[in-house]
């Protein structure tokens, strides 16, 4: 297993779910990180889908040295670099166009590629990715997809995203092949407007309390 891959796994586990976050004030980050660590929740995902995503990144990883941020919805070799730049702890991907895998498999950083079927899993395990993000998982399958291939692909492991909530994600968390899960719900888009940390915080904590069976 290699130094990547390994430090991947270790991200994975250090917390049951990893909130999946659209900022659009990069201001709010550090804060709102600081919340998310303090309630047990140290991973976090950025999105790429605004103008102050990568501010965002670069303000937590300079600030919240104990977070774990993430680059998430990275599209393009250059955004690969700029994440790098910016301080982030490891990317992912939505989907990972052939080319793109490529790409990532070369980036200074882990890398956890999306995939949606059995097909790109294989394709992404062969170039040497064993963590991947399942996306979008309720409408791609869910819980039952995932089920299905402990047995024909074991090396695999995924992150299921897209479609999960309080309720579903012990669902998933209970397959062995699935280490953590990704979701919105932890920070929605109404209490980031708001600014309501301490809300955020008590879904952080509730997300947190979310354990593997052991």
């Amino acid at each position: 297993m290699t130094a990547k891959i390994e430090t991947l796994q270790r991200y994975t586990r250090l917390a049951p779910v990893i909130p999946v976050v659209t900022i659009d004030d990069p201001r709010m980050s550090i804060d709102l990180a600081q919340a998310l660590v303090q309630a047990g929740l140290p991973v976090v995902e950025i999105t790429l889908r605004t103008s102050g995503a990568m501010d965002a990144i670069a303000a937590i990883a300079k600030a919240v040295p104990e977070a774990v941020v993430a680059a998430g919805t990275v599209l393009t070799k250059s955004q690969i670099a700029e994440v790098v730049d910016a301080g982030a702890k490891f990317i992912v991907t939505p989907g990972t166009p052939f080319r793109l895998a490529e790409q990532l498999a070369e980036a200074s950083i882990p890398v956890m590629p999306g995939c949606a079927t059995v097909s790109e899993a294989m394709t992404l395990g062969s170039l040497g990715f064993e963590i991947l993000k399942f996306f979008p998982a309720a409408a791609s399958g869910g819980a039952a997809w995932l089920k299905s291939l402990q047995g024909p692909l074991p090396k695999l492991s995924f992150c299921p995203t897209g479609g999960i909530d309080l309720a579903s994600a012990p669902t998933y968390l209970s397959l062995a092949n699935v280490p953590c899960v990704g979701g919105t719900w932890v920070t929605p888009a109404d209490l980031l407007r708001k600014r309501d940390f301490s809300r955020i915080q008590e879904l952080a904590r509730e997300a947190a309390a979310l354990r593997r069976p052991t």
